[in-house]
């Protein structure tokens, strides 16, 4: 029951988010088609800003916080104390970069755009303020209300982009004397998103007070040193594991010999990397109920044969996934603008890296249920090692293409480093032999599909396409019927 249970929370977890993001990523069509790719670079890099800087606010406060509920059992004073030091540290973080703001525009390369720095200060303080609260829905097992506010948060997003990007200039080209001049500036441009992210931001910390209203202020000194001991490591090897993700788009512009071309690169690697979303948005489902699900199950005497099973179901999901993006691939295509369809050979490779990703989330369990959460340090910053390194050797030559081959073969060492690690401190079966039959099965079926077949008429691919994509399926289907039953 309990793979069921997690397969049903993944599922609601999921559907808000999956539902919701992809009505965000109707934004994406819109972004690629008002802003060109240097535009659109802007907004790629300062959100890889937020995914590196969002680890250190947080500094591993989510992950320490399900262990010690778990070990705690469910004691109130580690909800109290998570909040109270997160609350702290936000403020003071909010202050810092407030006061720093012209400085710290500067050394990203935007002197002329300060208020970027307090958006996106006042968004990190937010979210990590409300990462507690959201973490405690998961363990209570009440994902209802987790994707009640998680969809709020993304409608008002939508609503708050379209407003400013699609009404007031169509409101004010017909009518320059609205209302609307006093609150819409066109020079603003794709500052506009990040207001939009403020506002929902904002809101959805106001739906939150309810949990907030829990908190019972019985701060834990003796907790409170145990829970950073636990979550420092988790830290440094988020921070090391968001280089592996984020290095790309921060650095890519400094990287690339002609400047003149570069932050449209960042914007094309950028548009790209959205196209892989549903390998994204399934990977960030899975990993709101899994976490929970994973410690809960510490205890159990069959967990290794329970993480196992879930390996499995979680990548033939992910091939799924991959082979439906890439043998459509050219359909998918036609969501992102004209200018920005030229990257489409990085979306095989990124699809890959992403799912080798959530691969390493799952593997990723020996360590946290064990206490030796150093280890996650120790494999992330080897990640972020070549990363860096792949990337200071690659982007030169090959631009975006050679940063998608870094991720790739990023994640392809942290996963072997993590299996033979965790297979030595806490013995896993993973059905290492049929998962990589499956992956070269669909690693064939995308080549021959992509090099072999493509025929000039479209209706031709797709039918061929679709052929492939059951075939896979029934493959999976026939070899794992009696587990799936």
């Amino acid at each position: 029951m309990g793979i069921r249970s997690l397969i049903g929370q993944t599922a609601i977890y999921g559907l808000p988010t999956i539902v919701g993001r992809l009505l965000n990523y109707l934004l994406v069509p819109l972004y690629t088609r008002l802003f060109v790719p240097s535009e659109f670079g802007v907004y790629t890099e300062l959100y890889a800003w937020v995914a590196l800087f969002m680890v250190i606010v947080t500094y591993g406060m989510e992950t320490a916080f399900f262990r010690f509920v778990s070990k705690e059992k469910n004691n109130p004073n580690v909800f109290s104390t998570a909040v109270s030091m997160l609350l702290t540290s936000s403020i003071a973080l909010f202050g810092l970069a407030f006061l720093f703001r012209n400085h710290l525009a500067s050394a990203i390369g935007y002197a002329n755009h300060s208020e970027y720095i307090v958006w996106f200060a006042a968004i990190l303080a937010l979210d990590a303020i409300c990462i507690i609260p959201f973490a405690s829905l998961r363990n209570q097992e009440r994902p209802i209300r987790f994707a009640f506010l998680k969809t709020v948060f993304i409608a008002t997003n939508i609503g708050f982009n379209l407003f400013f990007l699609i009404w007031c200039p169509f409101v004010l080209k017909n009518n320059p004397d609205s209302i609307l001049q006093f609150v819409y500036n066109p020079k603003i441009g794709v500052g506009y998103i990040f207001i939009s992210n403020l506002l929902a931001t904002t809101l959805t910390t106001l739906l939150l007070l309810p949990e907030f209203l829990k908190i019972r202020f019985n701060f834990d000194q003796k907790l409170a040193k145990n829970m950073l001991i636990y979550a420092v490591p988790v830290m440094i090897w988020g921070m090391a594991g968001i280089v592996n993700e984020t290095f790309d788009r921060i650095f890519m512009k400094f990287l690339i010999s002609d400047s003149s071309t570069a932050m449209a690169q960042v914007g094309i690697y950028g548009a790209c990397y959205k196209v892989a979303i549903l390998m994204t948005l399934f990977i960030q489902a899975f990993r709101f109920a899994a976490e929970p699900f994973f410690f809960k199950q510490a205890e159990n005497r069959h967990a290794p044969e329970i993480y196992a099973k879930v390996m499995r179901y979680f990548v033939l999901a992910c091939l799924m996934i991959f082979l439906f993006c890439t043998l459509f691939l050219n359909d998918i295509m036609l969501i992102i603008g004209k200018n920005f369809r030229e990257g489409a050979v990085i979306v095989p490779i990124l699809l890959m890296a992403n799912l080798l990703l959530g691969v390493y989330y799952n593997l990723s369990v020996w360590y946290k249920i064990t206490d030796q959460t150093k280890f996650g340090a120790y494999i992330s910053t080897i990640g972020a090692i070549v990363t860096i390194s792949l990337n200071v050797l690659l982007v030169p030559v090959f631009g975006y293409v050679g940063a998608a081959w870094a991720t790739l073969i990023c994640y392809i060492t942290i996963v072997v480093i993590s299996y033979f690690l965790g297979q030595k401190h806490f013995p896993i079966p993973y059905p290492v032999k049929a998962l990589a039959l499956y992956t070269s099965l669909a690693l064939v079926l995308f080549f021959v599909h992509h090099y072999a077949l493509d025929f000039s008429h479209v209706w031709l691919n797709r039918f061929i396409a679709a052929g492939f994509l059951i075939f896979f399926a029934t493959i999976v289907w026939w070899n794992e019927r009696k587990l799936f039953k």
